[in-house]
């Protein structure tokens, strides 16, 4: 840096500043601080008091998110944000590192996600049912049906062009999504060659769960639903509950934080905590109490032990996160 020189009167020299200034030395910073390379796999630190949530289209759809939002920023004045999305689309996002965890509902996807090494810390949370909604007087005659042969009855009567008889698929690599190829499995197909473009009567609407009720309900269509996000868009809808509470149709939530040793900037102390607070005497009921005073019916029920760590659900929902 150039050294500044003030004249103050004539012959007299006078030298009243120096500026030495370093600033902005470029060393590395002692303890590993320096600047990752490009291929480094780290993310933004969304700070602190930010925690950043990728879940599913039916917890939003439901209210459930916004509830939870609302009491838990009230309690500890963490700025929670969530991304609804399905829910290959929430883990997608989570290995990207773009979230500090997930909420969803695929236990198959889930496991894949952990053993990947993307996910830690899996802990169920609550559960409700899939149903399989259609027109009331049900062209395809499943009623009393399992679910499995309600999806076989769907296939082989959309296939012979029964009147009357459409199925729409979310088609959006959602947890949804994800149970209704499964069910196409147990039922005897292949569901890429099988059903995937087996022709009018099968629809992919690739959308969330709510947009999909409607577009079932125009088309006065099949289709499988997580039952509360059913039960809050049942006043928009004149389909029916047609096949409920099958063995195959049991919808499992799970929270699931990011692992800090793929992404160091998460926030995997705040994911923890939120974590903890989900898996807690006191949010269980709040949860378990939800939906009751508008439809009657809690919308989700909480997982306990030792109930959780049994078949079906076969997950952890007590012990503590340590952070």
């Amino acid at each position: 840096m150039k050294t500044y020189v003030a004249i103050l009167s004539t012959g007299v020299v006078s030298i009243l500043l120096i500026l030495a200034l370093c600033a902005g030395c470029t060393g590395s910073a002692p303890g590993g601080n320096e600047t990752p390379n490009a291929t480094a796999t780290t993310t933004p630190n969304a700070g602190a008091n930010v925690l950043r949530v990728a879940t599913t289209t039916s917890l939003e759809n439901t209210g459930l998110l916004a509830e939870i939002e609302r009491v838990y920023e009230n309690e500890t004045g963490v700025d929670l944000q969530f991304i609804a999305q399905g829910t290959g689309q929430s883990l997608d996002t989570a290995r990207r590192g773009d979230v500090d965890m997930v909420l969803v509902h695929a236990p198959a996807l889930e496991e894949q996600f952990i053993d990947e090494g993307y996910g830690i810390d899996p802990r169920c949370i609550a559960y409700n049912y899939f149903i399989i909604v259609g027109p009331k007087d049900d062209p395809a005659g499943i009623a009393n049906m399992s679910a499995v042969e309600a999806f076989r009855a769907i296939a082989i009567a959309g296939t012979n062009k029964t009147a009357g008889v459409v199925f729409v698929s979310r088609g959006d690599n959602s947890g949804t999504h994800a149970q209704e190829k499964t069910l196409w499995k147990e039922a005897g197909y292949n569901y890429t060659r099988d059903i995937q473009d087996a022709g009018a009567w099968y629809v992919e609407a690739g959308k969330g769960m709510g947009d999909t009720l409607i577009l079932t309900n125009e088309k006065k269509a099949y289709t499988l639903s997580d039952e509360g996000t059913y039960l809050s868009f049942k006043d928009r809808l004149a389909l029916v509950p047609v096949i409920t509470e099958s063995t195959e149709l049991m919808n499992r939530y799970s929270a699931i934080a990011v692992n800090p040793g793929k992404y160091p900037g998460v926030n995997a102390r705040g994911a923890a905590d939120f974590i903890n607070w989900l898996i807690s005497d006191e949010v269980k009921q709040l949860i378990g109490d939800f939906g009751k005073a508008e439809f009657g019916k809690p919308l989700f029920v909480p997982l306990y032990a030792p109930e959780c760590i049994k078949p079906p659900f076969n997950c952890t929902c007590a012990e503590p996160v340590l952070a």
